[in-house]
């Protein structure tokens, strides 16, 4: 995976909203992502399923971003 794609990926990931993240299940939030990211770029099936396997071993992290964003948007609002 280049660079870029990892910039768009969590750029997309950081732009979408928490309870977005939070509510899906696993594998849906990877197709959810993916095909965020297939909507910015044209990806073959390798990269697919390069970035599909990338953000199945990023779970943990992205539900963990999400809940944090959640928890300071709550303490703001």
């Amino acid at each position: 995976m280049t660079p870029t794609m990892l910039r768009q990926l969590w750029t997309v990931i950081e732009t979408t909203q928490a309870n977005m993240l939070l509510k899906l299940d696993d594998a849906n939030l990877v197709q959810w992502l993916l095909k965020q990211i297939k909507q910015q770029r044209s990806l073959n099936s390798d990269e697919a399923n390069i970035m599909s396997d990338y953000l199945h071993s990023k779970l943990s992290l992205i539900r963990d971003l999400a809940q944090e964003r959640q928890s300071v948007w709550q303490e703001t609002h």
